[in-house]
């Protein structure tokens, strides 16, 4: 008599130990349609996945950029990661995330920082010391050479050679070409990085957006959440409010192109915006 032997299935592990189970939040995400609940449950998902974006953002510390803003950088990668991630696929989502917020981090220091910030001649100054280093080196016998014997081969001020070993031990700017080390098939830098997520500029637009918000006076203020976030027409509007459907459409292509000036610009091209006279022909148009 023949035994068959059932093998049961081996649950995926995670890399790390500490990953929140969100499987089944996924497999309901990919099913659910656009509106507030699937909105939710993905915010509930980032939120779940946060200390790992934080942990990644840390590995990157300590090379020009505050630790805050680079944890800020790897939520945006997160967030990537969350929308596009495809739970049939049978990958780990931390598999498929780490290379989405690695790579919004590394766009973020090639678009913002090193070669935009560093100034022409420090980055000069830091390639004439790390020529000079490499030159004399072979004659110091393994030690690292003298700030004046840099001066004295290089013709530089000891303040300039100073300064360009300051740039020469700060940071290194990569190709974008270059192949990553430890891997076998050929893979670059600009490999790594994530796509741009269209939906994902809404994000971005609704946060730059957010501080203007908290300025406009109370009745604009409310007939934008009820236009855009109650998805209410503007005849609804205008008959809550008591007033014309036509003065509501006047109200919001005001206030929005107010917004948009006041968001593109450090200071605002148009005036603050106030009540005008002939604004308040109900009663109701204050609420």
């Amino acid at each position: 008599m023949t035994t068959a032997r059932v093998h049961a299935k081996r649950p995926t592990k995670h890399p790390h130990d500490d990953a929140p189970d969100t499987a089944a939040d996924f497999r309901k995400l990919s099913i659910l349609e656009d509106g507030p609940e699937k909105d939710a449950l993905r915010a509930r998902i980032v939120s779940a996945w946060i200390p790992m974006a934080d942990r990644l953002a840390r590995q990157f510390r300590n090379r020009g950029e505050a630790l805050e803003d680079l944890r800020q950088v790897a939520a945006l990668g997160l967030v990537k990661a969350v929308i596009r991630y495809d739970p049939t696929r049978g990958i780990a989502f931390e598999s498929f995330a780490v290379p989405t917020v690695v790579g919004e981090v590394k766009r973020h220091f090639r678009d913002h920082m090193w070669e935009v910030h560093v100034p022409r001649r420090v980055q000069e100054l830091r390639n004439q010391v790390r020529a000079a280093c490499r030159e004399l080196s072979p004659t110091l016998e393994d030690r690292i050479p003298a700030v004046a014997e840099i001066a004295e081969h290089t013709g530089l001020s000891a303040d300039d050679v100073r300064l360009g070993m300051q740039a020469l031990d700060s940071y290194t700017a990569l190709s974008l070409d270059a192949e990553l080390s430890g891997t076998e098939d050929g893979y670059s830098l600009i490999d790594t990085l994530a796509d741009q997520e269209p939906g994902f500029d809404q994000v971005i637009d609704r946060e730059a957006v957010r501080p203007q918000l908290s300025r406009l006076p109370e009745r604009e203020r409310h007939i934008l959440y009820l236009r855009f976030f109650c998805d209410m027409t503007q005849s609804r509007i205008a008959e809550q409010l008591g007033i014309s459907q036509m003065h509501v459409s006047r109200l919001i292509n005001r206030t929005c192109a107010a917004l948009c000036d006041q968001v593109m610009d450090d200071r605002p091209r148009r005036p603050a915006l106030t009540t005008r006279p002939g604004d308040e022909d109900s009663p109701t148009a204050s609420a």
